[in-house]
């Protein structure tokens, strides 16, 4: 190890390390090579009497191969490829040109001796490759001359043989059989030095190799045409085969630089990553794609000024660990260093250890750049998203936590104790504790904000070891504390709940009472407990912390330690603010307020005259909750106006419907008195009934007759645009009014609904049924519809009849049912008997 300027050490890539594996079968490989130079050589040959070479035939023509074999390493074309370099060169021809001139026994040998005088001499001029890598690449090669030989002579006898379509094919089965040996040989030293799959090299030296294979095999065998029919051709050879090794290489320059890009543009692409480790590991795997690397380190700073280190190899294996921080070495005569930096931020540094035999290129050095570059980014926007997080996660826990005490503060409390409630079941007891520490100003003011601050510690702590699972405990502010109990045993006994509350409230005060020292002092915690007990489903936590607040004074007041929630000693009720704040939250559903609808029917005939629409609250906490539960507060809110569209909407789309089975039935629904005020309404309702296609005759709005008497301008101007619009006007609960007849010559409507108490004491009042009578005689006369409310018994639907009124609704004739129901009986009374709808008001009727 070196020391950098700062004198911590450099952790520089570890230096290249031949693994035993590697030298056992280099040694194998050299064994086999030495044995088949020397088994070949000794094998005895003829040669023809009359060889042109003359006397010394046989030692020319092994010079031949000699000189052959080693031009045909000299000339050469590289590339990186797996983390090692493939050579591609002219062994095919040479081998087969020699197969035809030379004995076929003395071909190991003479390869043997020109590949490690072709690899000496390219070792000492451009290389520096050591002995044992010259001798083993000799030997590589050499081994697969020896088996392109067998399988050579196996298929025939090229020696000197006539040139024929059989001998160019024997002669190209050994030039493969060299090819694949020779790079079978390179790949499994590649995978045994880098511990990587021998696919990846194998692969990418044949298709580095294959172009010129043809071109060589093509080249060898007109080599052996010429000598078959005119030596003196081949004066004419040299220049068409460097044309041809030109071409070789400027295609394989082309190929890999299409390569590089391309893979270049799919490593930037995958930096895009959120974080660090995935960054920095896709810039490794990147890397050692991109440019072939041996080893690839991306070392990252971070914002405390740590290092760290990613280092992949071909393996494919990325590995991490922290560093000291780099001092200012140099890169080694076989590495790539590049500072990475945003602006003048720094990030870190790529550092790339490449094959010793092939260096980077010019293009690959531009590569380098873009590559980094991206990579700076990705890890500075890697940075950023981490401080991103560690802020959010900080401001969201402080959002949501009391500083001090570390517990819950107020606003956690009523998110996730509404939460909590809501999971319970709608009669689920539940029980909430609020609790003030007595005397807390006089230990504030005697001791100090600093023991103030301790003694709510001690007490958080102390709150903390006597809560149980499901339980959410609280600091609400200052020196108030609240606790949810929703593990209250449900017992048959309506008051177990509040007596388990209590218990636990008088448990928590003597467990705070025990003695303990604050700022030196010993004293003894004396708190003041508020417990209310309700369903999960009647109240918010809001409104519970308010009653809870309320018994809390209770016990101040009375002297006590523990007081329950007394509803007669509470002035106040937020739970119709909680009920508006549910209702908005329904408005945005499609499943909790529900459109229920009841026909009247003809009292003669049976045929429905008409149906009202009526709205039910299927709230997930409350329960079933009728319109005497919500209408008034919606009534008095400024969710009137948002509510009465929604109910006409859920109205009209069933009328529409209807229309479609062939089913025209008018369809009503009530209007709040406040809806009258707004001089929007004519248009909302017009535009509603576009939109579902139902004409305007077939809308009911009942008003009750309290609106129509009001002297307001804007009641009587909206009332006569839904009239002139053809909406037809009901006055619901008719005769409960002052002045139950003078408006009627003033507002135009188109029925009277008799109100229920009326029906239901007309048996046994004569005052009632005289006003059923001349309700029903005064429909009769100005030509409106009456229909008579909360009919429950025949006898009512028969006393009815003889006053003259015509139509009813009521549960003895139907009870309110979903909309998905009122279709089929509507359809069956209309079949059973022709609709009774009556007209509108009768022209010129006063």
């Amino acid at each position: 190890m070196t020391s950098g300027r700062a004198g911590h050490p450099i952790d520089r890539p570890e230096g290249r390390r031949t693994p035993l594996r590697v030298h056992l079968l280099t040694a194998a490989v050299v064994l086999t090579a030495v044995v088949a130079a020397v088994v070949g050589l000794s094998v005895p040959v003829g040669l023809p009497a009359d060889d042109p070479f003359g006397p010394y035939g046989g030692l020319t023509r092994f010079g031949i191969a000699v000189a052959l074999f080693a031009l045909s390493q000299l000339a050469r074309l590289r590339f990186r490829a797996a983390a090692g370099v493939v050579s591609l060169t002219w062994a095919e021809a040479a081998l087969i040109v020699c197969l035809y001139l030379v004995p076929p026994g003395w071909l190991p040998g003479a390869a043997l001796i020109g590949m490690l005088l072709a690899w000496t001499i390219l070792s000492v001029v451009d290389e520096g490759r050591s002995t044992w890598d010259v001798v083993r690449i000799a030997a590589s090669q050499t081994a697969a001359v020896a088996l392109a030989v067998s399988v050579t002579t196996s298929l025939g006898e090229p020696l000197l043989a006539a040139p024929t379509p059989a001998l160019a094919l024997v002669l190209a089965a050994g030039a493969l059989t060299y090819l694949l040996a020779g790079a079978g040989l390179g790949g499994v030293t590649l995978a045994l030095r880098h511990d990587m799959s021998i696919g990846r090299p194998l692969l990418a030296a044949l298709r580095g190799k294959l172009l010129m294979f043809v071109g060589n095999v093509v080249a060898a065998l007109l080599v052996v045409a010429l000598i078959e029919f005119d030596p003196r051709w081949l004066v004419l050879l040299p220049a068409p085969l460097w044309l041809l090794h030109q071409t070789y290489r400027q295609r394989l320059r082309d190929e890999r630089e299409r390569r590089t890009w391309r893979s270049l543009a799919e490593a930037t692409a995958a930096l895009n990553q959120l974080d660090e480790r995935g960054v920095a590991t896709a810039g490794v795997t990147g890397a050692l794609t991109v440019f072939e690397a041996e080893l690839v380190d991306v070392e990252v700073v971070r914002g405390d000024g740590r290092w760290r280190r990613y280092r992949g190899d071909p393996s494919g294996q990325v590995t991490d660990r922290e560093i000291a921080p780099p001092g200012d070495d140099e890169p080694g005569p076989d590495e790539l260093l590049r500072e990475l930096s945003v602006g003048e931020h720094r990030v870190g540094r790529l550092r790339l250890r490449l094959p010793r035999t092939a260096p980077a290129s010019g293009r690959e050095r531009y590569a380098l750049v873009t590559f980094a570059e991206a990579l700076s980014a990705a890890l500075h926007d890697a940075a950023t998203h981490r401080e991103l997080r560690v802020v959010t996660a900080r401001s969201s826990y402080e959002a949501v936590h009391d500083p001090l005490t570390g517990l819950a503060n107020r606003t956690a409390m009523l998110g996730q104790g509404d939460h909590a409630l809501r999971k319970l079941g709608h009669d689920h007891p539940v029980a909430l504790l609020l609790l003030d520490i007595d005397q807390f100003k006089e230990v504030n003011d005697t001791l100090g904000h600093a023991a103030g601050d301790q003694l709510l510690r001690l007490t958080a702590n102390r709150l903390c070891t006597l809560t149980r699972s499901g339980d959410l405990l609280a600091r609400l502010g200052g020196d108030e504390f609240a606790l949810l109990l929703t593990s209250v045993p449900v017992l048959g006994d309506r008051t177990a709940p509040m007596a388990y509350a209590l218990r636990q409230a008088r448990e928590i005060t003597e467990r705070l009472a025990a003695p303990t020292e604050v700022a030196g002092v010993r004293m003894s915690v004396e708190v003041s407990v508020g417990v209310v007990v309700a369903s999960a489903g009647a109240a918010d936590l809001t409104e519970l912390m308010r009653r809870a607040d309320i018994a809390m004074y209770q016990a101040k007041a009375g002297g006590g330690s523990v007081a329950a929630y007394d509803s007669s000693r509470d002035g106040a009720s937020t739970d119709q603010l909680a009920l508006l704040a549910e209702l908005r939250e329904a408005l945005l559903t499609d499943d909790q307020l529900v459109l229920v609808l009841q026909p009247a029917v003809d009292l003669a005939t049976g045929a429905p005259t008409g149906v009202e629409a009526l709205i039910r609250w299927r709230h997930p906490r409350r329960g079933w909750l009728g319109p005497a539960d919500f209408i008034r507060p919606v009534e008095n809110s400024e969710q009137l106006g948002t509510f009465t569209r929604y109910v006409l909407d859920k109205a009209l789309g069933v009328a529409a419907g209807w229309a479609r089975e062939g089913l025209d039935i008018p369809i009503s629904v009530n209007l709040s008195a406040r809806s009258l005020l707004d001089h929007r309404l004519p248009a909302e309702i017009a535009d509603a009934l576009r939109r579902h296609q139902v004409p305007a005759d077939r809308l009911v709005l009942e008003i009750t007759e309290t609106v129509v008497m009001s002297e307001l301008e804007i009641i009587d101007q909206v009332l006569t645009t839904l009239r002139s619009m053809g909406v037809q006007l009901a006055v619901d609960d008719f005769g409960t009014g002052f002045s139950s007849l003078a408006f009627l010559t003033r507002i135009p409507v188109d029925e009277l609904k008799v109100d229920r108490s009326f029906v239901l004491r007309m048996a046994d009042s004569p005052e009632a049924a005289a006003i059923v009578r001349s309700t029903v005689g005064l429909a009769h006369e100005l030509g409106l519809r009456v229909v008579a409310e909360g009919v429950e018994t025949a006898a009512q639907r028969s006393a009815l009849a003889e006053l003259g009124c015509t139509a009813a609704q009521g549960y003895h004739f139907f009870k309110p049912m979903p909309a998905d129901k009122i279709g089929a009986v509507l359809g069956s009374l209309s079949r059973q008997s022709p609709t009774n709808v009556l007209p509108l008001r009768a022209d010129g009727a006063s």
